[in-house]
């Protein structure tokens, strides 16, 4: 497995292929109806149907927009989010299942309707999540989707190295290079880049620029940055995964996706395969690219290494993002957050809905993905066992967010949080939240 040398870590081959719009910092105090403080997909999907529809607002980016985790996508648009459905009938009804369907697919229509005239690479795929060892949970899933309406299919053969039990297609989703149309639908909308939110109080936000006044505040910052609310420090926890970019290995034709959180991704982009895997809780051990280099070499033999990069989702107790009002206690603050991996169509879900509710507006889909909605869900015990272990750890080096301890991890070459995923540089820069500032006097390697 050779690597070419034009390579680096953490740069994805979308940033390569999209040309970057720039936006200037805040200069001055500022007044608007809706301040959207974060500039990733989520927010700019927010800003950019909040505009469309005559609604005066600002987006403000801590950095340049989409230089989170939004450039480190795979870019699948789908609704097929693993074996959800089946989960979400027996948990929650098959009525709930189906407002959670619907919305995923009025999700995909909207791309599809925006990128006839956005040139960014839309390709109508197939969608396949594969078992590669229970049969029966494919099965169930099939069932489960096609009393949603999806003429959902079984398949049992495709092109994957693997030896699969089987897996759950559903046709005519669609991938495409995120950062193409993102920088596109961008170029026109009221940024402001480098305008960090320092602080947050009702109708105001303190920005390192100056102030900002507002009747209604969306915190799109993939970790929401407010921990004295919403109690999103126990409500979600974040999951890292790997991508490499192989050129000269053969093409898949359609997106793949293991419904494992420890599995494998396939999907093409031009002449290149996309695999990822190697995922692992941030903060905890897992494959990352060694993983998929040994798989590569074993299964590609002759294929190049192009690119690779790693991404972070924030998971949620029940397996449903979280869009609405911050919090019971908070009617102008709204949040969209817990994409759990799929945040193409889930970010276009809150873009609807936000901008709905923030025009005090109905909208039919608001309360399946209520963040006030019940936490009592088992991984809020794990969720909270890991955050005990970490703050109880006797390490020297500690996530400024609430505590923990931080754990080098050498893949990557940073400080992680198994608690809550902020992440940093040896040196101490923030790299991912909830965290909000560097960690200074970090210790040598």
């Amino acid at each position: 497995m050779e690597e070419n040398e034009s390579h680096t870590i953490n740069s994805s081959i979308w940033e390569e292929n999209a040309k970057r719009p720039s936006f200037g910092a805040l200069e001055e105090c500022k007044n608007t109806d809706v301040l959207i403080i974060g500039g990733g997909i989520a927010g700019i999907l927010c800003a950019y149907m909040l505009k469309n529809a005559g609604v005066d607002c600002i987006l403000v980016e801590a950095d340049r927009i989409c230089s989170g985790i939004t450039k480190n996508t795979t870019a699948k648009i789908t609704l097929g989010h693993g074996l959800l459905y089946d989960k979400l009938i027996r948990r929650f009804g098959e009525e709930c299942a189906r407002l959670y369907l619907e919305a995923q697919q009025q999700a995909c229509g909207k791309y599809a309707e925006l990128c006839k005239n956005i040139p960014c690479d839309y390709e109508a795929k197939d969608s396949y999540v594969y078992s590669t060892g229970d049969r029966k949970k494919i099965e169930r899933e099939v069932n489960a989707l096609n009393r949603l309406g999806v003429g959902a299919e079984f398949s049992a053969e495709f092109p994957l190295p693997l030896t699969v039990a089987g897996a759950v297609c559903v046709r005519n989703q669609a991938q495409f290079s995120p950062l193409k149309f993102l920088f596109t639908i961008a170029k026109d909308l009221p940024i402001y880049e480098n305008t960090k939110v320092t602080e947050l109080m009702p109708s105001k936000a303190i920005t390192n620029r100056g102030t900002i006044t507002c009747k209604k505040i969306i915190v799109a910052t993939h970790f929401p940055i407010l921990n004295k609310h919403g109690s999103y420090f126990l409500k979600m926890y974040q999951h890292r995964s790997y991508v490499l970019a192989l050129d000269g290995a053969p093409h898949v034709n359609g997106m793949y996706v293991d419904e494992s959180d420890t599995g494998m991704s396939f999907r093409n982009y031009k002449n290149l395969l996309l695999l990822g895997g190697g995922g692992h809780r941030t903060g905890k051990k897992g494959g990352s690219w060694r993983e998929l280099e040994s798989f590569a070499k074993e299964n590609y033999k002759g294929a190049k290494i192009a690119a690779r990069w790693a991404a972070q989702d924030c998971m949620t107790l029940d397996d449903i993002p979280y869009i609405g009002k911050y919090s019971k206690n908070t009617p102008d603050l709204y949040v969209a957050t817990g994409f759990n991996k799929w945040g193409m169509s889930s970010s276009m879900v809150a873009a609807m809905v936000l901008s709905d509710l923030v025009q005090e507006k109905r909208n039919e889909y608001a309360e399946v993905f209520s963040p006030s909605r019940s936490i009592l869900r088992p991984q809020l015990a794990l969720n909270t066992f890991e955050s005990i272990v970490g703050l109880l750890t006797p390490t020297k080096p500690r996530c400024p967010h609430l505590g923990c301890a931080l754990k080098y991890n050498p893949a990557e070459h940073s400080w992680d949080c198994p608690c809550h995923g902020s992440r940093f540089t040896e040196s101490g820069e923030l790299i991912d939240g909830p965290a909000t500032d560097d960690k200074k006097n970090m210790p040598p390697i």
